[in-house]
């Protein structure tokens, strides 16, 4: 594990400011002093001079709840190191600073034809938050979370030295998925996937009900590289996880000679990247627009409108990974209380426990129609990565629904009693005690933690509250 110490430039003093930050969802806003650094050297003094409240890294401020926040502290603005520092375009690998978003390894990447290895809901994440989050997409069952793909990574620690980090290490483990704790990630080296055109060859298919969605996936997920199900978790009675199942695969350039106006406009470029946006979302949102009736209607609407069984249907990437991408700031169409993202996981032999799950949601109708199943394949090393092999579950819920924490408490127990857990990452309110048991080398994290950085100059909101 090498490393070197780097000195303050002090020609280049960091940016300076402060502000109130939340997670993506707009809950427990707290101030924080943000420094933007734009070279090493200007990272290295921010660490070393961040103060007694310490300090943590912050990408594009996609986590949902208080994991890249730090009350009364600094937060470490990563966008500035946003370098593209070479590709391998024979090899399939890029190097790159970790405040590069995934968005523009996308646009640098295609032309070469090239793809991000995993990519979560959105685009507009940070290579370094990806590593921190350990982040999973529509195809972990067969591809494993970001970190697996990362050949090294240089992380700045608290005492202000750069150390190349390489998986199979313990500083690996525990800094993919450590949610910036063990330091500040500079750059990385990523693993890249071929592909041979920018568009998805994608199958859909209708579910009535959540029995049918789980035999489907069991039995012929390994059949497509990326799945993902919106599953309808208003439905009641028989009709209760009735899901709209969308598995696809990059589409070759052979896929171009059909039919069909994507196929007819893909052909002068087939690696071209063009995702298309809408206005963004209006600052204020009516009052009760997210009601259980409101949000019911749209999931019969969503479900009825999708085809019973369409296969190879060509769409965009951008369509087929990241449709809210297309809307700036959805988000704000919670209004200002903003919304919690509750994700778990259990083990396929607890299904049980999903069905009891989607039970009570269905139940307590809660008003989310934004709501995902996927399957995972088999966890990363990552001490605190959150994929395990089994089910996860992810829905949006209005921050403002009453009797919402207890609700939520409830169902965090049904997780923990399953042998499950819960997504850090999302996390903005669980309780600290049911920790240790959804994450069993979290006591070796913490006592790395403790020899790494013994001073807490990395720290945050979210491990002041659950004590990481």
């Amino acid at each position: 594990m090498p490393a070197q110490h780097l000195q303050r430039d002090v020609s280049a003093p960091p940016d300076r400011s402060a502000r109130l930050l939340t997670g993506w969802g707009g809950t427990a806003p707290t101030g924080a002093r943000v420094l933007r650094p734009g070279t090493r050297q200007e990272a290295v003094a921010a660490v070393l001079e961040c103060g007694a409240r310490g300090s943590i890294p912050r990408g594009l401020g996609r986590a949902y709840g208080d994991a890249a926040q730090n009350a009364g502290g600094t937060v470490l603005d990563t966008t500035g190191l946003d370098r593209v520092l070479a590709v391998d375009a024979v090899g399939g690998t890029v190097t790159c600073e970790a405040g590069v978003s995934l968005h523009r390894l996308m646009t640098v990447l295609l032309p070469l034809g090239w793809f991000v290895p995993v990519t979560p809901g959105t685009r507009y994440v940070t290579v370094g938050g990806a590593i921190g989050a350990d982040i999973h997409g529509k195809n972990h069952h067969l591809s494993g979370s970001f970190s697996r793909h990362v050949r090294s990574l240089e992380l700045l620690t608290a005492d202000g030295q750069v150390r190349t980090v390489v998986p199979g290490t313990e500083l690996f483990d525990a800094t993919a998925g450590g949610m910036g704790l063990t330091g500040l990630v500079l750059s990385a080296t990523v693993e890249l996937l071929p592909v041979e055109t920018s568009l998805m060859a994608v199958d859909t298919e209708r579910l009535p009900d959540l029995d049918s969605l789980l035999a489907t996936l069991t039995a012929s997920d390994h059949r497509h590289r990326y799945s993902v199900a919106w599953i309808d978790l208003l439905a009641r009675g028989t009709a209760a996880g009735r899901a709209v199942l969308t598995r696809g695969d990059h589409a070759p350039l052979a896929a171009l000679q059909g039919p069909g106006r994507a196929a007819r406009a893909a052909r002068s470029d087939p690696l071209a990247f063009r995702p298309g946006q809408l206005p963004p979302a209006p600052r204020t949102v009516p009052g009760g627009l997210l009601r259980g009736s409101t949000v019911s209607a749209f999931n019969k609407f969503w479900y009825h409108k999708a085809p019973r069984r369409r296969r190879g249907e060509l769409q965009r990437l951008a369509s087929f990974f990241h449709p809210l991408d297309g809307l700036p700031h959805w988000n704000r169409v919670y209004g200002s209380a903003g919304f919690v993202q509750w994700q778990c996981v259990v083990g396929h032999e607890h299904d049980d426990a999903l069905r009891r799950i989607v039970r009570l949601i269905s139940r307590r109708s809660c008003p989310s129609f934004l709501a995902v199943l996927k399957r995972f394949g088999a966890g990363d090393p990552g001490w605190l990565s959150f994929p395990a092999e089994g089910w996860t579950l992810a829905l949006d819920i209005p921050a403002g629904l009453p009797g919402l924490a207890d609700f939520l408490d409830l169902l965090d127990e049904e997780v923990a009693l399953a042998g499950g857990r819960l997504y850090l990452a999302k996390d903005a309110r669980m309780r600290p005690e049911l920790l240790a048991g959804m994450y069993p080398r979290l006591a070796d994290f913490r006592e790395l933690r403790a020899r790494l950085d013994p001073r807490g100059v990395f720290t945050s909101d979210l491990a002041r509250r659950l004590a990481l």
